[in-house]
């Protein structure tokens, strides 16, 4: 009996639950996600593809109406239109950004778009979850920009949504549909996201080696940004309680700061401190960094230690052969230029060396 009754109420469950299985978007429309990572921010577009199907030409004012609508159905008597299909087209970032040259906070956003017939509006709300357009409300938009779409010669068929004109800090986001484009630019503050980013990472398991304190430095010494923090990173590095190193990268990436801070006499002694516990390429780069920035005494002693230490290689025959360059002797770096010709590890260094070869045998100095 009571297997009977069991029986009963299972029939009668499934009799009235409704099974949902998935199926296809209504209409044809695709699915689609896109993203990008600009500096060290990462931006996210989910959205659906409504297709053209013949309907050139009736796109624009007809199926997407202009401006805001009363669409017949949820709350919103004034809606934009969704920028895509079926539900909310969404774009997210990682962190703060510029949009069209206005800030939008990290987040995950609703796209709208109130369509003009030169101009348009681009909307971001808050409310991301919603179905379309039906239940817009401007009091939750948290940017709203105008911007001018752009007339193609070729019709896209399927909406979609890609980055183009990438630079390092921006790109721009192309809503392209038949033959009308919506650019709009995002705009990232690299330094300020990387130097967040430092913070941050700083202070969990990899502030416990002293390679990331010397790389956050480093990272402020190249742009120049930064730079007493920076310092305070750099000697971290070499002091910290169980993870300082006293080393060449440590000492060096210090002297960098230094360096930028103008503080020279405190840069070079660090430098010749650090030299003696350099690596080949190491005490190399050194020497190659400072030779550029035009100070040619320290060059050529670095260069010279270097080759002292490790005499007659590849590295040390091409910095010798540079060294006595910046010295104004001509002959004798050909000298070793041509030793490091014979020591080049590949064709692309042979042929660079060549290169080196042939202005030094009409007397110009190399660099």
């Amino acid at each position: 009996m009571k297997k009977i009754l069991l029986s009963a109420l299972l029939f009668s469950a499934a009799v009235v639950t409704t099974a949902q299985l998935t199926t296809a978007p209504d209409g044809g429309n695709k699915k689609a996600s896109v993203s990008e990572r600009i500096g060290l921010t990462d931006i996210t577009i989910n959205y659906d593809r409504p297709g053209v199907k013949g309907r050139e030409g009736k796109v624009w004012g007809q199926l997407v109406p202009f401006g805001f609508t009363d669409l017949g159905f949820g709350t919103s008597k004034a809606a934009p239109w969704r920028a895509g299909a079926n539900e909310n087209t969404t774009i997210q970032f990682s962190t703060d950004v510029k949009v069209e040259g206005k800030d939008v906070p990290a987040g995950k956003y609703a796209v709208f778009i109130a369509v003009g017939k030169e101009e348009s509006t681009l909307i971001f709300s808050k409310n991301n979850t919603s179905w379309g357009s039906f239940f817009y409300d401007p009091t939750e938009d948290v940017l709203r920009v105008n911007i001018k779409q752009q007339v193609m010669d070729k019709s896209t068929e399927w909406l979609t949504y890609s980055f183009i004109n990438q630079t390092d800090n921006k790109a721009t986001i192309a809503l392209t549909w038949e033959k009308w484009m919506f650019p709009f630019t995002i705009e990232v503050d690299v330094e300020k996201t990387q130097l967040a980013s430092f913070r941050n990472e700083l202070k969990n398991n990899k502030g416990f080696q002293w390679q990331a304190w010397a790389e956050a430095a480093e990272y402020c010494a190249d742009h120049n940004i930064n730079l007493e923090e920076a310092l305070k990173w750099a000697d971290y590095g070499i002091n910290g309680v169980f993870i300082g190193e006293k080393n060449f990268r440590t000492l060096s990436a210090k002297a960098r700061v230094l360096r930028q801070l103008k503080r020279l006499p405190e840069a070079d002694a660090l430098m010749t401190e650090a030299l003696p516990l350099g690596k080949i390429n190491e005490v190399h780069g050194y020497a190659r960094q400072v030779l550029a920035a035009g100070r040619t005494e320290l060059a050529i002693q670095a260069f010279k230690e270097n080759y002292k230490k490790f005499p007659n290689t590849f590295t040390t025959n091409m910095g010798m052969a540079r060294a006595m360059s910046a010295a104004g002797d001509a002959k004798e770096s050909l000298k070793y230029a041509k030793i490091a010709f014979t020591q080049a590890p590949d064709a692309a260094n042979k042929s660079a060396i060549q290169g080196i070869i042939e202005k030094l045998e009409k007397g110009e100095l190399i660099k």
